[in-house]
């Protein structure tokens, strides 16, 4: 089973939940952070570091000495990557998706394969959980790339194994977050209920509906704002799986990197249902 956690802005909480859904969660369990820009999962699970792997994307280099400028390469791609001005062609590495088309479609082999590097994957353990995150290169515009590196590292290190798989998003409803929710099996949805937390909640519901895959609703620091994210889940029939009160001793857990369960003991029952929900809603 994969849960994949989002929300629609940063700051509802979503890595607290992720956190607090892993520790609670019954083993064999993986925890991923694919908030490859800004990871932050580690400093709650606090795991053992074991090993580091860079992650590379395929890029086209050119010949020019092979190069008949046909412009069929320049031509295929859609981003812009590749351009012929006049009998000059250049490449842009930076702009460039890894399709592998342009090289596809060159007539002489004037464009072979070569890499650049997104980041880098890291995985470990901690305790039960098996971690694995990714951390994008300094300068790298794009996250998707190095995201689809770590699920599939992930999902062919447990392919044969029943571990349930507890993914961390990047926050929003852009291309980051869409690669992060694609392969799951059921999305929670981390949102406030705040005007500002409801307005993006509708858009990252909107974009997530489209999977038709189980949605549930976790309200974060519930008590303040207003009552919208609740009108508009019953009118759209969106289970509210789970509530958050709104409290100091939650927030200063969160401020020294711990597990808020294991902080506030009282709110374990509330995940324990909230793991159930999810459950039951991907075996229906």
């Amino acid at each position: 089973m994969i849960i994949a956690v989002a929300s629609g802005k940063g700051g509802t909480g979503k890595t607290t939940v992720t956190a607090a859904l892993a520790a609670n969660w019954s083993p064999p369990v993986a925890a991923v952070d694919l908030d490859v820009e800004e990871p932050n999962l580690h400093l709650f699970l606090h795991p053992e570091i074991t090993g580091t792997e860079k992650g590379y994307i395929e890029v086209p280099q050119a010949d020019e000495g092979m190069c008949t400028s046909c412009g069929a390469c320049a031509e295929l791609c859609q981003f812009k990557a590749i351009a012929l001005i006049g009998d000059t062609l250049l490449t842009f590495p930076d702009m460039c998706h890894g399709c592998g088309g342009c090289i596809a479609v060159c007539p002489t082999g004037a464009l072979t394969e070569s890499s650049r590097e997104l980041g880098e994957l890291c995985y470990g353990t901690s305790g039960d959980i098996a971690f694995h995150m990714g951390r994008l290169r300094i300068g790298e515009a794009m996250c998707p790339p190095l995201m689809k590196l770590v699920k599939r590292k992930v999902f062919s290190m447990y392919e044969n194994d029943s571990r349930d798989i507890i993914i961390d998003s990047p926050p929003g409803a852009s291309c980051p977050a869409v690669c992060a929710v694609a392969d799951a099996d059921c999305v929670v949805l981390v949102t406030e209920p705040t005007p500002f937390g409801f307005y993006d909640f509708k858009i990252a519901y909107d974009a997530f509906a489209v999977f038709n895959k189980p949605m549930g609703v976790v309200v974060n620091k519930a008590g303040i704002g207003d009552n919208q994210v609740y009108t508009f889940c019953k009118e759209n029939n969106i289970p509210i799986w789970a509530e958050i009160p709104f409290d100091r001793g939650i927030a200063e857990a969160y401020s020294v990197g711990a597990v808020i369960t294991d902080a506030v003991p009282e709110l374990k029952p509330v995940f324990e249902e909230l793991i159930c929900s999810i459950q039951e809603s991907v075996h229906a």
